[in-house]
């Protein structure tokens, strides 16, 4: 193991507390167009899940919607919930500290969501400058998770192999995205009474416990290549 040389971190609920706002803001749309959705449908069943997906999965139910008007919704939610985010996102406990403990590592964001929302989270929220243009946007590449393409992604542009990077994902959508792409992984699990850790998957339930992680990898890594060089 070559111990993580650099951090990727998803954005919505893990770093930032976006999810309740995403959420009400998705259902405000949806129900708009005729398709029945309560946030908590977001958080029980389709969290970190992109928009159309979704819409997918509720057309299946409840039948289609115009398709002409997807994307004018979509802009419209989106917009919406930007206005949102610059005054009404927090910080998830933890994430600050962590990453003020982390600095020395390279780090980037990578995201399902478009590339200006991971920006104005991360600029409502102080964490901006850690990241700098670091911020990989499934929109940009094209791939969205759970398909490992996205991190693959990140990685390359890290100019990092996948298996020197380490993720950090709250949903099972990423957390199995950057599995596949071959990549060490922390599951940011809040709520584990309901929700499972993939296995191979690195469970904490805070993100105050993050540094502890990594140090412990460093340290691993560390002691085998020791051991490989006797």
């Amino acid at each position: 193991m070559a111990g993580p040389l650099c951090l990727l971190f998803d954005c919505d609920g893990t770093l930032v507390d976006s999810e309740p706002l995403l959420a009400d803001e998705m259902a405000t749309a949806l129900n708009a167009v005729g398709l029945p959705f309560q946030p908590t449908d977001y958080i029980g069943e389709f969290r970190g899940a992109r928009f159309r997906r979704i819409v997918a999965a509720l057309e299946c139910r409840h039948g289609s919607v115009d398709p002409e008007a997807l994307e004018p919704l979509e802009a419209t939610m989106r917009a919406n919930l930007n206005q949102r985010l610059a005054t009404e996102l927090t910080p998830i406990d933890g994430a600050p500290e962590a990453l003020a403990a982390l600095h020395a590592y390279p780090m980037g964001v990578v995201s399902n969501g478009p590339v200006n929302k991971i920006r104005t989270s991360l600029q409502a929220t102080g964490l901006a400058d850690l990241f700098g243009e670091r911020l990989f946007s499934a929109y940009e590449a094209n791939c969205w998770k759970p398909d490992p393409g996205l991190y693959r992604h990140a990685a390359s542009q890290m100019d990092v192999a996948p298996a020197q990077c380490l993720a950090i994902e709250d949903s099972v959508v990423g957390v199995r995205a950057a599995l596949e792409a071959g990549m060490i992984v922390v599951h940011l699990n809040r709520y584990p009474d309901v929700e499972e850790t993939p296995e191979g998957a690195i469970m904490i339930t805070s993100m105050f416990q993050l540094p502890t992680v990594v140090a412990r990898l460093a340290l691993e890594a560390a002691a085998s290549r020791r051991r490989a060089s006797r």
